[in-house]
């Protein structure tokens, strides 16, 4: 099960620089931007699952703290 470690405007930001890499993608010609797409989906999921990978190997989290 995935840790919730992303938050607030960490995720926002997340979400929309992978959502912008994306549509760079899509829509400029060229071939030589598949790395473009392949770097896009990793804060877009990371974003939309609340949850990053190196944040738990850190132990950082950007999650308000529950009292």
């Amino acid at each position: 099960m995935l840790k919730t470690n992303v938050g607030g405007i960490d995720r926002i930001l997340r979400i929309v620089i992978g959502l912008a890499l994306l549509a760079a993608f899509f829509l400029l010609p060229g071939h030589s931007l598949h790395w473009v797409f392949l770097i896009g989906i990793v804060p877009l999921a990371t974003g939309l699952l609340s949850s990053c990978p190196l944040y738990t190997i850190f132990g950082i989290s950007t999650c308000p703290l529950k009292h």
